[in-house]
């Protein structure tokens, strides 16, 4: 199982990705929390709040996912990042069942 961790600018995108991700069921779950971020851009820092989704998936989804979320995000440069994850055989399996 991985994790892909995704950044987003709102609320509303946070949600309108999550829900995308799993009616295509490339992932079987997602969570959506708010955050706050420091970061470089146009050579300076920023200070924002976004919004992370963290996308429950398989390996063999990373590639599709990212795929998407470039082609549908609307920072010009998204945070994709896939982090791999052990997790319980029962929570494997009923992943599994829902991903196609």
């Amino acid at each position: 199982m991985i994790l892909v961790y995704i950044t987003n600018p709102d609320k509303k995108t946070a949600h309108k990705i999550g829900k995308y991700l799993v009616e295509k069921r490339l992932c079987a779950c997602v969570n959506i929390f708010p955050i706050e971020s420091y970061y470089w851009w146009q050579s300076k820092i920023e200070k924002d709040k976004e919004w992370v989704v963290i996308s429950k998936t398989l390996e063999k989804n990373y590639e599709k996912i990212k795929e998407e979320i470039i082609n549908i995000h609307p920072y010009t440069v998204p945070c994709v990042i896939k982090i791999k994850a052990d997790v319980n055989k029962e929570y494997l399996d009923w992943l599994r069942r829902e991903i196609r």
